[in-house]
């Protein structure tokens, strides 16, 4: 009765292993057909010359000059350190952190501005102020002269006019 109880688990082993196919061969398929794909595909050994689609050469479009209805924000202002603002302001950058605003200001001085810095107490930022006039004009002319200077500057392009809220 032994004999044919362990008889019996053999063979159940024996059935169990052979009726399992190995997940090696689907594998070994996939492998081959992504070969044979890739020795299909015709290899690029010489660089490919394109051609432009038009002769007509490009012609760099004019901005816009300056107007009267550009966006203008107001806001009450306290200036940080020395300094004074008049009444419009070219602003480079705005930050919640005082010490990135005097990271940004350092750097604007060292290009050459009078930079400074200002703190709107109603929204808690800090704004770094490049240059300050008397009239609007002048404040739209030299924000427009900064961003011509720095157009690789994806956060100076962002410059505005601040009119400062007495």
């Amino acid at each position: 009765m032994k004999k044919l109880a362990v008889l019996g688990m053999g063979l159940c082993v024996v059935l169990a292993f052979t009726s399992c196919k190995s997940g090696e061969s689907a594998y070994k398929k996939a492998y081959e057909k992504a070969k044979q794909q890739e020795l299909a595909e015709p290899k690029v050994s010489e660089p490919v010359e394109v051609a432009p689609v038009s002769d007509v050469p490009l012609v760099e479009k004019k901005k816009p000059a300056a107007s009267s209805t550009e966006a203008v924000r107001q806001e009450r202002l306290t200036v940080q350190g020395n300094g004074t603002l008049k009444e419009y302001s070219v602003v480079c950058g705005s930050f919640q952190t005082k010490a990135n605003a005097e990271a940004l200001q350092e750097d604007m001085v060292k290009a050459g501005y009078n930079s400074v810095i200002a703190l709107n107490p109603d929204t808690n930022m800090y704004r770094v102020i490049i240059s300050t006039f008397d009239d609007y004009s002048s404040a739209v002319s030299a924000k427009n002269a900064f961003k011509a200077k720095y157009p690789s500057r994806k956060d100076f392009q962002g410059a505005w006019i601040l009119r400062r809220v007495f």
